[in-house]
This record gives structure tokens, sequence and C-alpha cells, in this order.
């Protein structure tokens, strides 16, 4: 070790004399999503109603009348529930989106149920007040 009029030297680059660490950009996908996405909201509100975990009501007031109405035919069945005999939930695999005009969002959602896939499309309108609401829903029919 050198000694001289500035102290021991050391092995390596200078030390830092600031106590605040490096700031870094985050990406996209790296910020913190302080609202998520009403695509990605409503995809995960849909599949836990669709897969019995949540009520149908708990949309209520989210839906139109129409897309309300779906949902209750469709609830009952629960379509998104896995078979007996399989132990994993329904996990949502992808949420792609199209915006076909200002204040709207038409929608599609990958479900995993076990070793299945299965689509769901959903179509979300603005309200007024700013406000999405789901206003049609259609899963794919299994054969």
């Amino acid at each position: 070790m050198r000694t001289d009029s500035r102290g021991p030297s050391r092995a390596g680059p200078p030390r830092r004399s600031d106590t605040g660490r490096p700031q870094r950009a985050l990406t996209p996908a790296a910020r913190p999503a302080a609202h998520p996405r009403p695509q990605d909201w409503f995809a995960e509100q849909l599949l836990l109603v669709l897969s019995g975990r949540r009520p149908v009501h708990a949309l209520l007031g989210h839906a139109r009348a129409v897309a309300y109405d779906q949902l209750v035919r469709l609830a009952p069945g629960a379509p998104l529930r896995p078979s007996p005999g399989e132990r994993c939930e329904p996990a949502l695999r992808a949420v792609g989106v199209c915006r076909p005009g200002p204040g709207v969002i038409e929608a599609f959602a990958r479900i995993a149920v076990g070793d299945r896939t299965r689509a769901l499309a959903f179509r979300l309108e603005r309200t007024p007040t700013g406000r999405w609401m789901c206003c049609a829903i259609e899963l794919d029919t299994v054969a």
C-alpha cells in the first residue's frame, strides 16, 4: 500500500462521495402501475366470475345490461372452472387489445385451465364520466 499526502491508496475505482444510488430509467414493464390497464382489470374480473370464484353481481356496476345478461347466462356453468381432478386454478396468460376508435377497447384474453387454453373476448366503452364499462362478452365454444 502506498502512502502519500492524500492517504493510503486503494485498489479499484475511486469511491463515490454522494450517498444516493445511481438513477436508472425504468422501462414501461418495470414501472409500478398506479392503476391497471382497463383491459387487464376486466380480464381478471371476468376470469373470476366465469370460474365461479366471484359472483356475477360483482360486475353489476361495471357492465351494461347486454353484457351483464351474457354473464348471467354464462356464469352458472362456470365455464372456466377446472375439470374434476385438475388441481390448478385458471390463470390469465395474456391480454391483447385493439382500439377501433376513441373511448373503445376490444380485448381478448388467453386463459389456461389445466392443460387447455381458452379464449375470452370483450368490448369496453368509456362513459362520459371516464369510467370503463363492459359492453359485450364472448367465450370460445367447447366442442
